[in-house]
């Protein structure tokens, strides 16, 4: 049984012109015709619009799609009402408070399970990072900072590589300095799939975005550009 994470830089159900090439991707690794398709919006907050941008595109792509909720009542039997799914996909947001939650609830056991039982995984930003051993992110206000992860990836996790200013420099500082371990950074519009945990490819909804591969070495950096199959 193969485990794939498609983790995505950015832009996840925020295409203003509704692409949705990077959704229907993360549908079709299912590989079923109407897969139920789970969306996870702690980080947001639960957040109701965004849960209702992931219901009409799911629905559009011939989807079954769910939300589970933690700021409203959440189903009592948590296991049982995960597991269902074909595939799970987390929302952005505010990460740290993402995992505490997470974790008071037992959903980091739970994930656990569904990706050793081939449950398709993925989302974008506080949803890509969250895979990894560790990641960047903007949780705490004023500089970005290293965030353990789920660490069902090995290395470490960059998203908005291309639309936020401060996030490519960080990057690279923390990687050269060893404070974060090596790992992939995406633009928006880009994900990176893994299949039982090693990468396979980026693919890419957006004509110029671009994936990248990010490791120590020496006293230096290595930025090496991972051209992404051009979606649509």
């Amino acid at each position: 049984m193969r485990k794939h994470i498609l983790a995505m830089g950015g832009a996840f159900l925020a295409d203003p012109d509704g692409n949705l090439l990077l959704e229907r991707y993360f549908k079709e690794l299912t590989d079923k015709d109407s897969p139920k398709i789970l969306f996870v919006p702690t980080a947001s907050g639960d957040n109701e619009p965004y849960t209702l941008r992931f219901f009409q595109a799911y629905t559009r792509l011939g989807c079954q799609p769910q939300v589970l909720p933690f700021f409203k009542r959440t189903p009592r039997n948590l296991d049982e009402f995960v597991l269902q799914h074909d595939a799970i996909a987390v929302g952005g947001g505010n990460t740290r408070t993402m995992f505490a939650v997470w974790r008071d609830w037992g959903l980091d056991t739970v994930l656990k399970t569904a990706y050793a039982h081939g449950i398709v995984l993925g989302g974008s930003s506080a949803g890509s990072i969250c895979w990894f051993e560790d990641g960047v992110t903007d949780s705490i206000a004023g500089p970005l900072t290293r965030l353990p992860c789920l660490g069902f990836v090995k290395g470490s996790n960059c998203p908005h590589y291309d639309s936020e200013k401060e996030r490519r420099p960080t990057y690279q500082a923390m990687v050269r300095a060893g404070a974060i371990k090596d790992g992939y950074a995406a633009d928006d519009g880009v994900g990176l799939h893994f299949i039982d945990g090693e990468f396979i490819q980026a693919v890419a909804s957006k004509p110029r975005a671009m994936a990248w591969q990010v490791s120590k070495t020496g006293d230096g950096i290595l930025e090496e550009p991972i051209e992404p199959t051009r979606l649509g």
